[in-house]
């Protein structure tokens, strides 16, 4: 599995002959004589090899005149993991694009944020995704719209607008295209769609590429969860979104073979942003495979991985409320933590209804605790310093951690911070930023485990060891991790 994969037609052909799920969302197949595009594990009878052609997206595969199969739903399959993997110009614009930016700024706004060319952005994702940043806007709002269509009772008009089309007619043609079935058509074939469920929320499946072991990843937000933000709840996490257009409610709750995905949103505009940011708290698109064959390939770490592989990485729906509380848990206790984040929400929080109780508060902006009287802070002077330098940066931009962000780059300004350092700053690039090769080698936790399991417990020599584990040493921090007691490490009850 590796980028233009889809250029290796016998390692292609072979995944669809086997439907292979793993391959899903790293390339798609396009059938010469329906004209029909499908993911590699699509459940029919896999067409003769001489009549297959693949592509890098699904944005692609539309834009060459092929439509989605109606069985296999090749526009939700998990999304490609190398958006996540890598750093690049291209992966940066893809994360950017998931999360909106092309529909509220359209392609100049893109490539600002990115800060190369229109012209350049469009050749760069033209040569490797198959399609430029019009074309996956467009097919993301077909997703979205077909999302809306299925699941909500909105008006077409309305949600043609929400899923971010200019005009009730492109709406119609698009959805017509990449489906080959009118928008009314579409609703017709899912028995009670458009009449179950409250104006306002969804319920979804999100998808994932197996294995998943869902012990730390939602055991860790559970366990430090900040009260009004953030709860465990009936076997589900639940938490506020602070969204483009408003705020939001999601209620993830882990499943066999999906995520359940409960949405509250206040304005359905927000609905392609909020999925991505579930999926990337969740790091749906992670290659488990990949990831575990490489860690278990070292003989120290393999016992730790095939005792419960699937680890992924938790991370954050908001890059700056999560630096934020990063410098908040210095030298602290979980529950510490946790106590300070609540006092700031509290005083500095957007308040919001919650319908099912629990959740009260949006977690502060930059600018909200940018305005905090220092003095107010329950802290040591020199984290009080850390947090307040760290807010303000944030604030005016001169520290970015969206999805734009150069991972290197940024890692450089968190350290030049007072305070902030290597473990602060690379517990940030992992979780905040998504980087899968971050890593703690000063990490008290990550030094107790490595030495019960044999590896070596200096930093500079754990360092060393790490090497052979990139570039996914960010999840050798998850399966270390486990060993211990803590509640972070088992999914709650």
């Amino acid at each position: 599995m590796q980028t233009g994969m889809h250029l290796d037609r016998e390692h292609c052909v072979r995944a669809v002959q086997s439907k292979d799920a793993r391959f899903d969302g790293w390339f798609f197949t396009a059938v010469l004589t329906t004209r029909i595009y499908c993911r590699p594990s699509c459940p029919v009878v896999p067409p003769k090899a001489r009549n297959m052609t693949f592509y890098p997206s699904a944005a692609a595969c539309q834009q060459a005149g092929f439509r989605a199969c109606k069985r296999c739903r090749p526009d939700v399959s998990p999304g490609s993991p190398e958006w996540d993997r890598r750093a690049d110009l291209v992966a940066r614009a893809m994360r950017l694009i998931a999360d909106g930016v092309v529909d509220r700024e359209g392609v100049p706004g893109l490539a600002a944020r990115l800060g190369y060319s229109a012209r350049q952005v469009e050749r760069q994702l033209l040569m490797e995704v198959g399609a430029g940043p019009l074309a996956i806007a467009r097919a993301q709002r077909a997703r979205t719209a077909r999302l809306l269509i299925e699941t909500t009772p909105l008006p077409m008009a309305e949600i043609a607008f929400a899923a971010g089309f200019s005009s009730i007619r492109a709406f119609n043609d698009t959805v017509r295209q990449v489906f080959a079935l009118t928008p009314t058509e579409l609703r017709a074939r899912v028995p009670g769609s458009g009449r179950a469920g409250a104006l306002g929320t969804l319920a979804l499946r999100l998808p994932f590429r197996a294995p998943l072991n869902p012990d730390n990843l939602f055991g860790h937000l559970a366990a430090t969860a900040v009260p009004g933000v953030e709860e465990w709840r009936d076997g589900a996490y639940r938490r506020t979104l602070d969204l483009p257009h408003g705020h939001g409610i999601v209620a993830l709750t882990p499943r066999p073979d999906h995520i359940a995905c409960r949405l509250t949103l206040g304005d359905p505009r927000d609905l392609t942003v909020a999925i991505n940011r579930c999926r990337r708290l969740l790091d749906l698109d992670a290659d488990p495979v990949a990831v575990d064959d490489r860690l278990r390939a070292d003989p120290l770490l393999a016992p730790l991985v095939d005792r419960a592989p699937g680890r992924r990485v938790p991370r954050t729906v908001d890059e700056a409320e999560f630096a934020a509380r990063a410098v908040l848990g210095q030298q602290v206790s979980t529950a510490a933590a946790r106590t300070h984040a609540a006092r700031l929400v509290t005083a500095h929080g957007k308040p919001l209804d919650d319908p099912e109780g629990g959740l009260t508060h949006l977690f502060p902006s930059p600018a909200a605790l940018a305005e905090a009287d220092p003095g107010t802070l329950a802290m040591p002077r020199t984290r009080r310093t850390t947090f307040t330098t760290l807010v303000r940066h944030l604030a005016d931009g001169t520290v970015r951690l969206g999805a734009e962000s150069d991972r290197a780059e940024t890692r450089a300004r968190l350290l030049a911070l007072p305070g902030i350092g290597p473990w602060t700053a690379d517990v940030i690039a992992m979780r905040a930023l998504g980087d899968p090769d971050a890593f703690l080698p000063t990490d008290l936790g990550i030094r107790k485990a490595a030495g019960e399991v044999g590896l070596p417990t200096t930093p500079a020599a754990l360092t060393a060891h790490a090497e052979a584990w990139r570039p996914w040493r960010a999840y050798a921090v998850q399966y270390l991790w486990a060993t211990g007691d803590h509640p972070v490490n088992f999914l709650p009850v």
